[in-house]
């Protein structure tokens, strides 16, 4: 298994699903890395493929069982050295995993946080300075609200003992039993990124004054970061109805994937003051002023939850749909259509993070208790892409 289980390498910005990458932070008046540079994004196929782009045809082969008898499994954080951190949603539990053996230790519980719907502890991701601050960032649910504090991973006290005192850098993003968006990332810039939801009232996500329905950039204190599209504003982009997975390729762009409500779920390239249409639109609506999917699916097709880019391919993990999808890029728009693999084969996906080159980490969701958990579940599993 070992063998499968390449990881070393990981650095402290993969987490929540995103490839690791570095550059500098935005300076005032410039846009961000990870913002989208010229053409918007294709509907379709590209109508000539670069020299980078993905091939049209891929493949995903399960390369091993990392671990297994995980309880609500949902963000992910590589630890540098190898091995991953996986936090448990309806437990609020932190969990160390050895990926050499399959061992599961809980390391701590994070204080406040309130399980409840499709809350509870939610995204993961490490300090860009994790060798030095040691530093976990946690997005949780708590009675009150959403929010995303740090805490300090301090391996050498007991186990179940690990975590410092939650020091919270973020708080008041609206919470629901559900749209509660989660997934937190570091991007290229250093920023920490996080996707939020609409919470079931359709009208945050189109006011920018409100959290809610949004993707958020800020400095790692949770502060406005120059450069965002309003002074003085974490809000990124808008419009959105459940923010549940983020990502940047190779050239730093960032991806997001959402829920739709009946008809359409996306996956959208994402621009600083982008207003992706929620409510008023659904999937590729065409709509002067709103900014249409790259990718759009049935709902029963796909229900996305996290993703991540590797191999020129965004990859991306279905809930309801019990897939994972390959979206083939050239830039911004597609190689050709979408692709699903493993269809029906491990129940509801949940979490994709990048390893580097074409190695993905894949977590499933079957006891969020919208499942049907067999032995074993949940899972983390290894794959090899193409």
């Amino acid at each position: 298994m070992a063998a499968a289980l390449a990881l070393a390498g990981c650095g402290a910005l993969l987490a929540g699903g995103c490839s690791p990458a570095g550059g500098p932070g935005a300076r005032p008046g410039e846009s961000p890395p990870g913002a989208a540079s010229g053409a918007s994004a294709s509907g379709g196929p590209s109508a000539s493929a670069q020299p980078s782009a993905a091939p049209a045809k891929g493949s995903v082969t399960v390369a091993g069982e990392v671990a297994k008898g995980l309880e609500s499994p949902w963000g992910v954080a590589p630890l540098p050295d190898g091995n991953l951190l996986v936090a448990s949603r309806d437990k609020g539990t932190l969990s160390r995993v050895e990926v050499a053996t399959g061992a599961v230790t809980t390391i701590g519980k994070v204080p406040g946080v309130a399980p409840g719907g499709e809350g509870g502890l939610l995204g993961l991701a490490l300090s860009p300075s994790f060798a030095s601050d040691r530093m976990v960032y946690a997005y949780f649910t708590t009675e009150s609200d959403n929010r995303i504090a740090r805490l300090r991973y301090d391996e050498q006290r007991p186990a179940g003992q690990q975590l410092g005192a939650p020091d919270t850098v973020f708080r008041g993003i609206p919470k629901g039993l559900i749209h509660n968006g989660g997934r937190i990332a570091f991007g290229p810039d250093k920023m920490l990124y996080a996707g939020t939801g609409e919470t079931g009232d359709s009208a945050l996500a189109q006011d920018k004054k409100s959290l809610g329905g949004k993707i958020l950039r800020m400095t790692p204190d949770g502060q406005p970061v120059h450069g965002n599209p309003e002074a003085d504003s974490v809000v990124y982009s808008y419009g959105h109805r459940n923010v549940q997975g983020l990502a940047w390729d190779k050239d730093k762009r960032l991806w997001a994937a959402e829920f739709g409500q009946k008809t359409w779920d996306e996956l959208n390239l994402i621009e600083p003051g982008g207003n992706y249409g929620w409510p008023e639109a659904e999937g590729k609506a065409g709509k002067p002023g709103l900014r249409d999917p790259v990718a759009a699916w049935k709902t029963d097709e796909a229900s996305p939850s996290g993703i991540a880019w590797a191999e020129g391919s965004i990859w991306m993990a279905a809930l309801k749909g019990n897939r994972l999808w390959r979206i083939p890029l050239a830039g911004t728009g597609l190689v050709a259509e979408p692709k699903a693999f493993l269809e029906g084969e491990y129940g509801r996906l949940r979490t994709v993070v990048a390893l580097g080159g074409d190695r993905l980490l894949l977590v499933t969701s079957e006891t969020d208790g919208r499942g049907s958990p067999q032995a074993g579940d949940d899972k983390i599993l290894t794959l090899t892409v193409r």
